[in-house]
């Protein structure tokens, strides 16, 4: 069919922004086959004519393909499909068993005892604590300045006046389930069902159950440099991590061994890198995990915080038969909170359920009570405008800063940290030096790896201090950085 001939039906009336319709309906069209790799699409004038509307619409569904990969410009010929997201037909599921016979590499093994034989080689980069005196610029934590007090107090009195519940729910409060469904569809495109979420304490804790059921010496591939956390949690039920390679669009989908069990990645925003896995590695990625029965474990640390464009689509929303997403309140609230959640596959989901039920353990409802609160009551969805609003201006102010130092800024406008391009190893723990002697913490990507490093420089999250730390704060990264790209 050719693309100047789609049948592209905007709902005028609808709640769903004119440019998202627009988007959605292109997308489908690649995923159903109407539309194929290499199609010339119309220019943005000439389909907003043809559809009746503004060619800003038209411009910004295609702004927002562009970033997700399914698009590129090519200057002077037009824009063509570059990959398409894979159909996926959603079966009935009617018990734990995969009826279809498509399972995964673990789903026939026994569960691992608790604790593993393999040594913990990795380490997490260390927070500097209240008392050190340092301004932490370690990424991943929290925006608290732009958290309305009085919103999350009116959250905690609300979740004291529910009555106790009489029975455990061991796969979370129902009423925080559903809060975190609105959400995943309102805010990450997911359409999950109750009987695929689980309420965790976070998405290491999730990650944590997911690997007490893999088999001892299970292989898991996890990006490197990476999240060194998740590392060490598997290491510790036994499991052999395996390094996988990342670059510029992210996980090396390409480069993966074979006989893995699972693949750990951040396709939203890699963690430290910053980077997207783009979508043709994401689509070869569930592909892959779909023809050699492994699990993809996709960590959603940040994904609601975009600022270019809309939240990029999750690979569970292109099959959530092979992946197990982990999505976490950490980074949008507090980790204080103590809340996350996990949108598994009917197997792992009812093992992870039994495992559950078995040793009487389940999260803290407390937590989920009071994010439950927040987004019943709308203070969610504003809170979240109001960080992308913060988040968006910090990292502008960031990248100033660092600008005429000779240090490339790296990383997606996304999420609440950057890194910055150093030559060397010498050159980064240089900047890490010189940063605490003057009363700085900063993370060098060295930290990120547990084998020899290969990529060098240092991750500045910009989200955890406050406004009067964070300009002082970055002018000594900045002056530091200026001083190692000058050394050479």
């Amino acid at each position: 069919m050719p693309a100047d001939d789609l049948p592209i039906v905007l709902d005028r009336r609808g709640h769903e922004p004119l440019a998202v319709q627009v988007a959605d309906a292109l997308r489908n069209a690649a995923g159903s086959g109407a539309l194929r790799v290499g199609d010339r699409l119309s220019s943005t004038r000439a389909l907003a004519v043809r559809l009746g509307v503004s060619r800003t619409v038209t411009a910004a569904a295609y702004d927002q393909l562009l970033a997700e990969g399914w698009l590129a410009g090519k200057r002077g010929s037009g824009t063509f499909i570059t990959a398409a997201p894979p159909i996926h037909r959603v079966r009935a599921h009617t018990s734990a068993v995969d009826e279809a016979g498509v399972g995964y590499r673990y789903a026939e093994q026994t569960r691992p005892a608790a604790g593993g034989g393999t040594a913990v080689r990795a380490s997490s980069p260390v927070a500097a604590s209240p008392e050190s005196g340092l301004v932490d610029l370690t990424a991943g934590r929290p925006c608290l300045d732009v958290l309305d007090r009085a919103a999350w107090r009116r959250a905690w009195r609300a979740a004291a006046d529910r009555p106790p519940a009489r029975v455990v729910d061991y796969a979370g409060h129902p009423e925080f389930r559903r809060a975190v469904i609105d959400h995943l569809l309102r805010h990450r495109g997911l359409a999950a069902r109750p009987d695929q979420l689980l309420a965790t304490s976070g998405t290491t804790a999730g990650l944590d159950e997911v690997a007490a059921t893999l088999p001892p010496g299970a292989r898991v591939a996890l990006e490197e440099p990476g999240y060194q956390r998740a590392a060490v949690t598997l290491e510790a039920r036994g499991v052999r991590v395996v390094p996988a390679e990342v670059d510029s669009d992210g996980l090396r989908v390409d480069r993966l061994p074979s006989g893995l069990s699972a693949v750990y990645c951040t396709p939203a925003h890699q963690f430290p890198l910053g980077s997207r896995l783009s979508a043709g590695r994401r689509v070869a990625l569930v592909e892959r995990a779909r023809a050699e029965g492994f699990l993809v474990l996709e960590d959603d640390y940040d994904g609601e915080l975009r600022y270019d464009v809309a939240p990029l689509p999750l690979l569970a929303a292109l099959d959530p038969d092979v992946v197990a997403y982990l999505g976490t309140s950490s980074k949008l609230l507090t980790p204080a909170l103590g809340v996350g959640w996990l949108v598994a596959p009917p197997v792992l989901h009812a093992r992870l359920l039994a495992a559950r039920q078995r040793a009487a353990i389940r999260p803290s409802p407390a937590g989920q009570l009071v994010f439950t609160a927040l987004a019943e009551y709308g203070d969610l969805a504003r809170h979240l405008r109001r960080l992308r609003a913060e988040l968006t201006e910090r990292r502008q102010r960031v990248v100033e800063a660092i600008t005429g130092t000779g240090a490339p800024v790296l990383g997606d406008a996304a999420g609440g940290h950057l890194r910055i391009g150093l030559p060397s190893a010498r050159a980064e723990q240089a900047v890490i030096d010189g940063a605490a002697l003057a009363g700085v913490l900063v993370p060098g990507l060295s930290e990120y790896h547990w084998g020899p490093a290969r990529v060098f420089g240092v991750s500045v999250g910009y989200a955890g201090p406050t406004r009067g730390e964070l300009d002082p704060a970055v002018a000594v990264v900045a002056e530091m950085v200026r001083r190692a790209w000058a050394q050479g």
